[in-house]
C-alpha cells in the first residue's frame, strides 16, 4: 500500500469512527438517522478532503477544517433532510470546533488574517440569514440561523469571495432538492453545509 492510499485510508477511518457519536447525539435529540449511512459519507467526505490535501490543494494546517466540517455535516444534513430539524447537540459545538480547527490554522502558517476573517464571517453569514429569517420567517428556521454562524466562521477564513460563493451554491441546491422532493417543506440545512464543504476544500487562502 502507497503512503498516501494508507494515509487516505486512515483518513476514512476515523471519519467513519466519529458516526456511532454523532448518531447517539442526534437519537438523543429525538432525530435518529441511519449509522451505516452516516459512517460511510463521513469517510467518503474525510477522504476526500485528505486527498485534496495529499495533492497539494493547500498546506497541512488547513486539513482540520475540512474533516470537522465534514463529521459535523453528515450527520446534519441526514437530519434535516429526514426530520426537518437541525438539533442544537451539534449545530451549537460547531461553533468552538470550527473556531479552534480556523485558529490552528492561523497559528500553523494561515495568520491572524485567517482568524479575522473567520471572526467578521460568522458575524455576516449568520446575521444574514438571521436577517432573512426575521423579514421571511417561513423562508429559514431558527436551526438554520445558528448554524449559518459556525459555517461563515469556515467560510470566512477560506477567504471573502467564500462567503458570496456559498449562499449562491446554497440557493441553487435548495432549488434542486426541491425539484425532486415531494415534501413541499425543503430542509435548507443540507444545502448550506454541502455549499461550505465544497469551499473548503476549495478555499481563497489557505
Amino acid at each position: 500500500m502507497t503512503f498516501p492510499l494508507l494515509v487516505t485510508t486512515t483518513a476514512a477511518a476515523t471519519g467513519a469512527a466519529t458516526a456511532p457519536a454523532t448518531a447517539a447525539l442526534l437519537k438523543r435529540a429525538s432525530a435518529p438517522i441511519p449509522l451505516p449511512l452516516t459512517a460511510v459519507l463521513a469517510a467518503l467526505g474525510v477522504a476526500v478532503a485528505t486527498s485534496r490535501w495529499l495533492a497539494g490543494g493547500w498546506s497541512a494546517s488547513w486539513l482540520p477544517v475540512p474533516v470537522l466540517l465534514t463529521v459535523v455535516a453528515v450527520p446534519l444534513a441526514l437530519a434535516d433532510l429526514r426530520h426537518l430539524r437541525l438539533p442544537d447537540v451539534l449545530t451549537l459545538p460547531a461553533y468552538p470546533l470550527f473556531g479552534t480547527a480556523v485558529g490552528a490554522a492561523s497559528l500553523g502558517g494561515g495568520g491572524p488574517s485567517h482568524a479575522l476573517r473567520a471572526a467578521v464571517g460568522a458575524v455576516l453569514f449568520g446575521g444574514a440569514h438571521a436577517l432573512v429569517r426575521r423579514r421571511a420567517p417561513g423562508s429559514l428556521g431558527a436551526g438554520d440561523v445558528k448554524l449559518s454562524g459556525s459555517l461563515g466562521v469556515v467560510l470566512g477564513a477560506a477567504g471573502w469571495a467564500a462567503l458570496a460563493a456559498a449562499a449562491v451554491l446554497a440557493a441553487l441546491f435548495s432549488l434542486a432538492v426541491a425539484a425532486v422532493r415531494r415534501n413541499p417543506r425543503v430542509p435548507h440545512g443540507p444545502a448550506l453545509l454541502t455549499a461550505t464543504w465544497l469551499c473548503a476544500l476549495f478555499p481563497g487562502s489557505a
